[in-house]
């Protein structure tokens, strides 16, 4: 029994006497959707939780084409957020919907299409028994592989049933694939190109004609299913492509793209990265920025695309940089600073595609990439401060040690003393660090600022960074 089912409604019809006495009424999947949609949209709910970014561009073509009742392709380079925008369609499909009990395509009780379903509702009657089904278990997801087979999407002949006694012509001896077994709910294909041709052919008439054609015969189903899909834009020139016929199915075609806004990107790696220690926003700021630059940058491969995994999975690695400082040290809060964003260049390089020519490279376009990022971001949290003090006592023969392994509060203590004066405190405010591990990263931002600005030096060692 799933999750789902376990908070399933008591008071719900068990026969379909007692689904047509409630005032039940079948809804065909397209239109469930458009209502549940548009019900949103006038209530002021968002229908795309989770989604940052594609307001105003891919959402909203996205909401006309499920108005429309279109199947649809998303078109986009990875992590663009399209496998979450496929499965947040199921928050569009209402919570429980009645189902023939037992039937193999969960077919709707008012309207059997398989032979053995209808045979069991003219027998049965008003006592045809009802279960209900969850929207989540109402959507089907297939990462397209070049040994998907027919049978995997379409169905087959099943040799159990054929042993059975029954006749290769008789509809029950179908074991039905994946796209009959989603009838009245959504399959979603990943990487669509993937699919061998053959196999997209096979999609066709379900598709189109909505009947199932396997090994010679035609067996007519009235399928009510949506087919949504993704795809690589590159892959119709590389791995594959999809076939102009299933194209032409497929009433949308919606390109998808990385967010625009840095704070829609600050907010999808907050969202999605799990992190073991406390990073903060000016951290997850470098990062957006650096996946940018990436994006931007003439070094790298842009036909594959630098995918929003990559600032998660940053975000992920300096976090955990905190977390093994904070345990060996003896810190009872592990905070990120800048020093743990070196660890991220050193594991994130091999998620990026560089051109041909940067290779040997790829280090030195990293780290310069991440040093624009960390410039852009003391730009914007340190606009309008005043460092000459901390520059003059450091030109005067002071010295800051940071690293690795140097704890929040051994970096503070080491920090020259300037007097009266509150330039500590300024820079701390600015960027809303309240404890030791926050201060001590905010006030390593600002020296790692002044370094790429050329106004003090640095010099490391592999485990030790020290200002001067």
């Amino acid at each position: 029994m799933s999750l789902a089912a376990d908070h399933r409604p008591a008071d719900l019809p068990a026969t379909v006497g007692q689904l047509r006495a409630g005032g039940h009424e079948q809804k065909p999947l397209r239109t469930e959707i458009r209502d549940n949609l548009l019900a949103a949209l006038r209530e002021g709910r968002d229908p795309w939780p989770g989604l940052h970014g594609l307001e105003d561009t891919v959402i909203p073509q996205l909401e006309r084409a499920l108005i429309a009742g279109h199947d649809i392709v998303l078109l986009g380079e990875r992590g663009q957020g399209k496998t979450r925008l496929l499965r947040t369609m199921v928050g569009l499909l209402d919570e429980w919907t009645p189902v023939i009990a037992d039937s193999e395509l969960g077919e709707h009780p008012y309207e059997p299409i398989t032979v053995g379903s209808r045979r069991r509702a003219a027998e049965l009657g008003d006592e045809l028994p009802v279960a209900w089904r969850h929207r989540d278990e109402r959507y089907a997801e297939k990462l397209a592989t070049p040994d998907t087979s027919v049978a995997d999407l379409i169905g087959d002949v099943d040799p159990m049933k054929v042993a059975e006694g029954r006749s290769l012509g008789d509809p029950e001896t179908i074991h039905f694939g994946l796209i009959p077994r989603s009838h009245r709910g959504i399959v979603a294909i990943n990487e669509l190109p993937d699919l061998a041709e053959r196999i997209q052919v096979a999609m066709l008439n379900v598709m189109e004609e909505r009947d199932i054609q396997i090994r010679g015969y035609v067996l007519r189903l009235p399928l009510d299913v949506l087919v949504v899909a993704s795809a690589n834009p590159e892959d119709y020139t590389n791995r594959g492509r999809i076939i102009t016929p299933l194209k032409d199915r497929f009433g949308a075609e919606i390109r998808t793209h990385y967010p625009t806004e840095l704070g829609a990107e600050v907010a999808v790696v907050r969202q999605e990265a799990d992190l073991v220690a406390r990073v903060p926003d000016h951290l997850l700021e470098v990062l957006a920025r650096f996946t940018r630059n990436l994006r931007a940058s003439s070094s790298v491969d842009q036909r594959s695309g630098v995918s929003a995994r990559f600032a998660i999975a940053g975000a992920e690695t300096i976090a955990a940089a905190a977390l093994h400082r904070a345990t060996r040290q003896g810190e009872e809060d592990a905070v990120a600073r800048v020093v743990d964003l070196e660890t991220a260049v050193e594991v994130l390089g091999g998620k990026i595609e560089f051109e041909t020519g940067e290779e040997g490279r790829e280090s030195e376009v990293l780290t310069h990439l991440l040093r624009t990022a960390v410039a852009e971001v003391v730009r914007a949290r340190f606009r309008g401060i005043d460092f000459a003090l901390l520059v003059d006592a450091i030109e005067s023969g002071a010295m800051v040690t940071t690293g690795a392994q140097v704890t929040a509060r051994d970096f503070l203590a080491g920090l020259p003393v300037l007097g009266e004066s509150d330039l500590y405190d300024k820079v701390c405010d600015a960027l809303g660090a309240g404890d030791d591990g926050e201060r001590a990263g905010a006030i390593e931002l600002a020296l790692e600022g002044l370094y790429l600005a050329r106004k003090v030096g640095k010099d490391t060692d592999g485990t030790e960074t020290v200002y001067g």
